[in-house]
């Protein structure tokens, strides 16, 4: 490879308020750039990007506004950050190699660049049988929200009732079946009957619903799914479906915030409100929202544990797999869609 490359990157053009990001407010641009050893700085790497996870929160980093996920936003006219694994190119540390493989959960969403090597979390194993868009999925941003939802946070005990919302999304697949190693009986909430089937069969759901076709949350829950209460509910939608749980929490139980996915694209004076928080007293709910940045202590405790599950076959994964970083904004919008089913990652370099 010479020393100048041509580098297509996504940079922010304008905020995004409400409604969900379009070419006007991500823009796709090459830039030139120097990989010549002199141009390295000193613990410093040239990579180049082979996997980008496309995640929920990097919509709310485009809002231009600071409420609700109180996420810092990105810098008009800079390129976006995003979860990725990245090749070595060219070192100037000497603790990482050229060809070294490693997960970057601040790099640019480009083809390549120069990045610090304080940034990396790991150096990646490409002999342990684990496949590379797993480190994005059950071992990147989503895995890490379950494990922190489920293991530290709801924490349930042999026999508890589980509650996931979004079940089939990228985050609830992981915390379904985490749970289901913990011993628990585990009910998720879907967009399809085609979810349902597949968090049963291939993630270890003891049972699901489709909330398009469910007319009434509070009687389904009561008098279907959880006739003796809940006790974990992982929350990954918000609005009316958070509102009907808390009508069939058990005492002491515990809800782990971990996302709203269906009130994120809207300003917050048009999003659902929760009339029934006096529950929480009566039964003395422990509710608790979280950002993975104020457990990012604990990134080596979560992937030792998912390595084992995974290697042991206790959790499987299903990543969708979308070809080519100009299809990175598509990638994203996608997390919106009903359609949407598992982990998506954008493969850069092959």
């Amino acid at each position: 490879m010479g020393d100048l490359v041509e580098s297509r990157e996504w940079y922010l053009a304008a905020y995004c308020p409400e409604g969900v990001p379009t070419s006007d407010h991500l823009k796709l641009r090459t830039v030139t750039l120097s990989l010549a050893v002199d141009s390295i700085p000193h613990n410093h790497l040239a990579v180049e990007t082979l996997l980008l996870s496309v995640d929920p929160y990097l919509r709310g980093r485009i809002t231009g506004i600071l409420e609700g996920l109180f996420i810092s936003q990105y810098q008009l006219n800079q390129v976006i950050t995003a979860f990725a694994v990245v090749r070595v190119i060219r070192s100037n540390d000497s603790k990482y190699s050229e060809g070294d493989i490693l997960l970057n959960p601040n790099a640019s969403v480009a083809e390549y660049s120069i990045v610090p090597s304080s940034q990396i979390t790991r150096k990646i194993d490409t002999s342990n049988g684990i496949s590379l868009s797993d480190y994005l999925g059950a071992l990147g941003v989503p895995g890490f929200a379950a494990w922190v939802g489920i293991e530290v946070l709801g924490d349930p005990k042999p026999g508890s009732n589980v509650f996931i919302s979004a079940a089939s999304g990228a985050v609830g697949m992981n915390a379904g079946q985490l749970a289901k190693i913990r011993g628990c009986r585990v009910i998720g909430s879907t967009g399809s009957d085609d979810k349902v089937k597949l968090i049963k069969e291939e993630f270890g759901y003891d049972d699901g619903f489709n909330y398009n076709t469910e007319s009434d949350f509070d009687a389904a829950l009561s008098k279907l799914y959880f006739p003796d209460g809940i006790d974990v509910y992982l929350d990954n939608v918000g609005g009316k479906m958070l509102e009907a749980v808390l009508n069939h929490v058990n005492k002491h139980a515990r809800i782990p915030l971990c996302g709203m996915i269906s009130q994120y694209n809207k300003v917050w004076t048009e999003r659902e409100g929760v009339r029934n928080l006096l529950n929480m007293v009566g039964k003395e709910v422990r509710m608790e929202g979280f950002m993975l940045e104020s457990y990012w202590h604990r990134f080596g405790d979560f992937a030792k544990d998912m390595e084992r599950y995974i290697q042991e076959g206790k959790v499987t994964s299903k990543n969708k797999i979308n070809i080519g970083i100009e299809g990175f904004l598509e990638s994203l919008n996608s997390l919106f869609s009903s359609s949407n089913i598992g982990k998506v990652v954008v493969q850069v370099k092959a």
